[in-house]
């Protein structure tokens, strides 16, 4: 029995997908609920399981986009499993005596040609090449001539090339290949978003010391209480996010039309690197979750991404986002926003640097954060003080995010 395996539908937007890589070849024997194909859709990459075991024949080429619904492969329910190679033993081979023949003699050696012997002309242009190569700026010694006894010819240095630098030796290859159907997406959305909003990005920055000195105090007792989830630095930021976002509600808001959302939940899209570039799954109903429990989200999603296992559903929605650039080492940037939100805060790396604190210069720990925004619907005083609430609860969590009692809000 033949199975025609058909594309299913990854969601409810999404039309086409496309071959990213097959994982088995045209011919080969596959078990049932076995990843044969890795597909890429506009939002997510994603396996595609056998739906029966058998023989499978290919139907698509790699890099081709499919409908969905199309059918890709046809799969032989039929088709035997081969033997397994390890148990069919090797037949003893034996070898026929070999035939003693007459000692060959030994070639004789091919005379040896005599190197022409160098002469004055050898690299030496002539008048007609020596004025070309000067207009070029092409040392004579650099090339080799095809004229008699080596000279160069005005041909020679004609077709002479000028280096473009010292020459290295090295390879000079390019590679020309077909961004994914996911990476176009993604680009696809990032100059809509410069194109589209009125987008504009503004700065502080943050003394890391009062959360450097909670997480050293605590994360030991709060990884042995979680189960190895450690308190890191996003459990912070989102909850200084979400009480920022509560306090100015115009960024935690989009653009429809003519029409503004606004929203009275924080889902909060977290940016992770994965294998096939970036993604932004989404922590749900932020503002309600403990440290424990956006740590707790954000490993989820990251060990998702990592593993190729992010689905559309994981990615889908969000309110606002936070990017953190600064486990890359970046210090400064202006993030873009991810459409259709209106913010998305960008956190960098932490460098030691003098700075005044009452009257006198002490070193600190300090990050730069930056708050793109549409200009449309955020104006600029809800954009400043959104970044300074932020600052602020960053500042002072002991009060403002664990309400002076760490242990409880911390839940150890």
């Amino acid at each position: 029995m033949i199975l025609e395996m058909k594309v299913p539908s990854p969601g409810e937007s999404i039309k086409e997908v496309e071959i990213a890589t097959w994982l088995v070849k045209d011919g080969d024997y596959v078990e049932k609920d076995q990843a044969i194909a890795e597909v890429d859709s506009d939002k997510a990459t994603l396996e595609l399981p056998a739906e029966a075991s058998g023989i499978i024949t290919l139907k698509a080429e790699e890099g081709d986009a499919v409908a969905v619904g199309a059918v890709v492969c046809h799969i032989d329910t039929d088709g035997a499993k081969p033997a397994d190679d390890a148990a069919v033993a090797e037949a003893p081979k034996t070898e026929a005596p070999k035939a003693e023949s007459p000692k060959a003699e030994a070639p004789k050696a091919a005379p040896v040609a005599a190197a022409p012997a160098a002469t004055y002309a050898a690299g030496t242009p002539s008048p007609a090449a020596r004025k070309i190569l000067e207009e070029k700026n092409i040392a004579p010694a650099s090339l080799s001539g095809t004229g008699k006894d080596g000279r160069i010819t005005k041909d020679d240095a004609v077709n002479a090339v000028p280096s473009m630098g010292t020459p290295t030796g090295g390879s000079r290859g390019t590679e020309r290949t077909k961004l994914s159907m996911l990476r176009r997406k993604v680009a696809e959305r990032l100059v809509a978003a410069k194109n589209e909003t009125a987008m504009l990005t503004t700065f502080n920055e943050v003394n890391m010391t009062p959360i450097n000195l909670i997480r050293n105090e605590y994360k030991d007792a709060f990884k042995a209480k979680h189960g190895g989830i450690g308190l890191g630095y996003m459990s912070f930021f989102t909850k200084a996010v979400t009480r920022a976002l509560k306090l100015f509600p115009d960024v935690n808001s989009m653009m429809d039309g003519d029409h503004k959302i606004a929203f009275d939940f924080c889902d909060i899209s977290i940016a992770v690197s994965g294998p096939k570039g970036l993604m932004v799954p989404v922590v749900r109903n932020a503002e309600n979750l403990t440290f424990r429990g956006v740590e707790a989200d954000i490993k989820r999603l990251a060990l998702k991404a990592r593993d190729g296992q992010i689905t559309v559903d994981d990615m889908t929605g969000g309110t606002f986002t936070i990017t953190n650039g600064g486990v890359f080492g970046s210090m400064l940037s202006t993030p873009i926003i991810n459409p259709p939100q209106s913010g998305i805060l960008g956190m960098h790396n932490i460098i030691e640097r003098p700075i005044a604190v009452n009257g006198k210069v002490e070193i600190h720990p300090m990050m730069y954060v930056a708050l793109s925004y549409d200009h449309r619907i955020i104006d600029g005083r809800e954009s400043v003080g959104f970044l300074v609430a932020v600052k602020e609860a960053l500042e002072n969590p002991m009060e403002l995010l664990l309400e002076n009692n760490p242990k409880k809000a911390l839940e150890l």
